[in-house]
């Protein structure tokens, strides 16, 4: 028991934590962008069946741990590379989600602008066949790093069912705020792009794109390109919203300031009687004293 427990595979079991809720990110995105296809009502239940799915394809991936070695042995060469069940997963999935990430793109640009009311609704079948084939390339990537970082089974299968149960929690957030905002939409297509582009590499020459670090730089660059979205959904927020100003009449004093200055442009305008009398108005009273004299 307390080897079960041991420092080394509670760091293991934190490390492989983390790392698969940041793997399953893509996973949960690429599941929001499905469902959203989905009637309202049946987008909750396909985010669940997506994850769950990809729950139980991980654990029966870890239990034939044999099977999955083996897949890393050459089938065949390609033009100098040799092949594996394994890059060939890679390689059909990340084909597979460029190909569905820049349909997606298109339509976005092309139908929405066009028609937003003619919006298609995908079917809950479509929907599911497609998250099983996508997640089992996830699924494949996330197993093989577990077995790397830790070959305690227990650990595994305990990271990748809090990892799920994270997904769960938050699939439904993070499902919401991708529709709400469409800028946001595009870019998490781009970056299923990205990975897609990202899996075919590592599937063709894997030696390679550990090397080169690949898997670090794109996820820098989502990180930086999600913060700067970020940024630049709040100043457009601020933009949109009203700007009180200062020194102007509310509504319950715009009547008295409009009858204010309707008064002082009448009294600029009266003129003033002269107070001086003219000269035959002092001629006229001369005359009336004299004939009241005679």
């Amino acid at each position: 028991m307390d080897a079960l427990f041991s420092a080394d595979n509670l760091i293991a079991l934190l490390t492989l934590l983390a790392l698969e809720i940041v793997l399953g990110i893509d996973n949960v995105i690429f599941i929001a962008i499905l469902s959203s296809k989905l009637p309202q009502e049946q987008q909750p239940r396909a985010r669940t069946t997506g994850i769950s799915i990809a729950v139980i394809t991980r654990i029966l991936l870890l239990l034939g741990i044999t099977w999955i070695m083996g897949l890393t042995a050459p089938l065949f060469t390609l033009v100098g590379h040799s092949l594996s069940g394994r890059d060939l997963i890679l390689l059909i999935g990340g084909l597979f989600l460029i190909g569905k990430s820049t349909y997606e793109i298109h339509e976005k640009l092309e139908v929405e602008d066009h028609d937003r009311t003619a919006k298609v609704v995908a079917s809950f079948a479509a929907v599911v066949i497609q998250i099983v084939l996508i997640d089992i390339v996830f699924s494949l990537d996330s197993v093989i790093t577990a077995v790397g970082i830790s070959g305690t089974l227990w650990v595994m299968i305990t990271a990748i069912l809090i990892a799920a149960g994270v997904m769960l929690t938050f699939a439904g957030a993070i499902s919401s705020f991708v529709e709400r905002h469409p800028t946001m939409k595009v870019l998490a297509l781009a970056f299923l792009i990205l990975i897609g582009a990202m899996l075919v590499i590592e599937g063709w020459n894997a030696e390679a794109a550990h090397a080169l670090h690949l898997k670090n730089y794109a996820y820098f660059a989502m990180a930086f390109s999600f913060l700067v979205e970020l940024i630049n959904l709040q100043v457009r927020k601020k933009a949109e919203s009203p700007v009180a100003l200062h020194n102007q009449p509310t509504l319950a004093q715009a009547p008295l300031a409009t009858a204010a200055a309707g008064a002082g442009v009448a009294t600029a305008k009266t003129p003033v009687p002269r107070q001086t009398t003219s000269a035959s108005g002092s001629r006229a009273k001369g005359k009336v004293k004299r004939n009241r004299k005679r």
